[in-house]
């Protein structure tokens, strides 16, 4: 039984060196392929890195080639639409509404009646002042026709005469205040809001109706006081409408010469043609005024200008022993707008600025478009 167990031990010992031995083969196989591989990654790694042969990595670029143009800078303001006639009509008098003739949307011309106020009074004081110029008319004339054949007093004449104008003076003052109890429109438009109902106490100075005249619109808007000496009258604007997308060339035909002290605003105005949509009051409108115009001049997307502590810069591709690197020049700007910056010195036409991988490349490094 002895002889069994030692037996049984040497078996097992032999079978674990064998097994090790194997292992130990296995992976000095498998570090010689990975380092095999590992060599073949960094072979190719340099190949793409454009560092095999010169030590200089090759970068993808795209460029643009530098061409004259017209280089133009707008202020942006947002404004409204309105009437060129936006007229808030009040009563010329006090009193009770009795009628209101028009209702909103309705298309009203020059002096036609809006509403009616209660003149009861006047008209009853008109009556009585009528029944005594007609008196006093006939007083008159009996003591003109005294005084032609020169029996009575000049006095008498006199006061005849001044009796019958009094009376007609008081009538003519009694027509106005009735006249001033009819609410009519000063324009011709469109009746677009009445805030007064009848029975209501009106004053002057209440609005009662509002109308607006679209036969032609304008846009208003308020500009802050710092681009004051940029923008003048006759100045070509922009007016876009964002709920029409649509943008209408015109020229500000208006601009305050005087400044809000609340919020140090200048109103402006420019006026609407050919706009093929139906503009409302109060629409948004934003203009874009033109206050700065270079011809032939050379701008660059803004995102390609590189800035470092004392300098602006931008790559632009050139040449360097037959061939293609990133060279590094200074610029001098001008004016941004809608992601174009204005270069005054620096490019000239025919230069290739570098718009793709500029972030990439530093000076003299080669690159391919």
């Amino acid at each position: 039984m002895k002889k069994i167990l030692v037996i049984l031990s040497i078996l097992t010992a032999f079978t674990a060196c064998i097994g090790k031995q194997d292992k130990k083969a296995e992976l000095e196989k498998l570090i010689k392929e990975h380092d095999k591989i590992a060599l073949q990654i960094s072979t190719l790694e340099k190949e793409l890195a454009g560092e095999s042969g010169n030590n200089k990595k090759i970068v993808n670029v795209s460029v643009t080639e530098v061409k004259p143009g017209v280089f133009k800078h707008y202020i942006e303001v947002q404004g409204k639409v309105d009437g060129d006639e936006n007229v808030s009509v009040s009563s010329r008098g006090s009193g009770v509404v009795l009628s209101v003739n028009v209702k909103e949307g309705d298309k009203v011309s020059k002096g036609q009646l809006l509403a009616v106020l209660d003149a009861q009074v006047s008209y009853a004081n008109l009556a009585d002042a009528e029944t005594q110029l007609a008196y006093f008319t006939d007083l008159f004339n009996r003591q003109k026709n005294l005084w032609d054949q020169k029996i009575g007093s000049e006095v008498q004449y006199l006061s005849a005469k001044n009796n019958k104008e009094g009376v007609e003076n008081k009538i003519k003052t009694l027509k106005e205040q009735i006249a001033m109890s009819r609410i009519t429109s000063p324009i011709n438009g469109t009746v677009e809001e009445i805030p007064i109902k009848i029975g209501q106490m009106v004053s002057p100075g209440v609005t009662t109706f509002r109308i607006v005249n679209f036969s032609k619109i304008k846009v208003t808007a308020d500009v802050a006081e710092a681009y004051s000496p940029k923008i003048k009258s006759n100045d070509s604007v922009l007016v876009y409408f964002p709920d029409f997308n649509e943008t209408i060339a015109s020229r500000l035909n208006f601009t305050s010469k005087f400044i809000n002290s609340m919020n140090r605003t200048f109103a402006i105005e420019a006026q609407i043609t050919n706009l093929k949509q139906e503009a409302r009051a109060n629409m948004i409108a934003v203009l874009k005024i033109n206050d700065y115009k270079a011809v032939d001049a050379i701008s660059v997307p803004a995102n390609v200008v590189q800035k470092s502590m004392n300098e602006s810069f931008i790559y632009v591709a050139g040449e360097e022993n037959g061939k293609k690197v990133a060279k590094k020049q200074t610029v001098t700007l001008g004016m941004n707008y809608n992601g174009l910056t204005e270069v005054l010195s620096g490019l000239k036409p025919g230069d290739k600025v570098i718009t793709t991988g500029y972030q990439d490349v530093n000076q003299n490094d080669l690159i391919n478009f």
